[in-house]
């Protein structure tokens, strides 16, 4: 996977509250050396636009093709750009990690800061796409994270009971998410 790693430039994009330092996407930028992480002007209510617009710039400015690292919100944010922009801003991503869908569209009260970001486009994605989803997430429901998958033409993984797969996860450099990573840029390197 190393050598995959290499030829890519790693793009994190941190969900809504931005990422600890305990976070896997923390630990992932320190891991890779050929990563950034796209900062968001506010964190705690998110902005559609903005967010979008953040995560466009920091793709045209990379210098080689990239690897989206998404986590929660961050995978509403990078579908809405997916469906929003050229097909020359597209080919510049070599493919997507998204990690812990949260379901924009749920009415639960908990869910207004995000529900901007409804609705999700559900169109296939044009590169190789892996959503990662655990089965006792209180964002989405299994179900729906699947559905989504099936939707963007994408991967799914079962990450087991990891709940949001956030900050409160303690996962650390999760050596599992790493696995998923490398057998996704295995594809992208096609």
């Amino acid at each position: 996977m190393i050598s995959a790693a290499g030829d890519f430039d790693f793009l994190a994009l941190p969900g809504r509250g931005n990422s600890r330092p305990d976070h896997w996407i923390s630990h992932w930028c320190q891991a890779f050396p050929n990563s950034s992480r796209v900062l968001q002007a506010e964190w705690d209510r998110p902005n559609p636009e903005d967010w979008i617009g953040r995560m466009d710039a920091a793709i045209a400015a990379a210098p080689r093709r990239v690897v989206l690292l998404a986590h929660s919100l961050a995978v509403a944010t990078t579908v809405k750009w997916a469906a929003s922009v050229s097909e020359s801003q597209l080919k510049k991503v070599a493919a997507a990690l998204l990690v812990a869908p949260s379901n924009v569209e749920d009415t639960d009260p908990s869910f207004d800061t995000v529900r901007p970001f409804a609705p999700i486009p559900l169109k296939r994605l044009p590169f190789p796409t892996l959503v990662v989803a655990s089965r006792t997430d209180p964002r989405v429901n299994f179900d729906q994270a699947t559905a989504f998958a099936a939707a963007w033409g994408a991967d799914l993984a079962d990450a087991g009971d990891l709940g949001h797969m956030g900050n409160e996860a303690h996962l650390g450099l999760w050596p599992a998410g790493l696995l998923m990573l490398g057998r996704l840029l295995e594809k992208a390197r096609l």
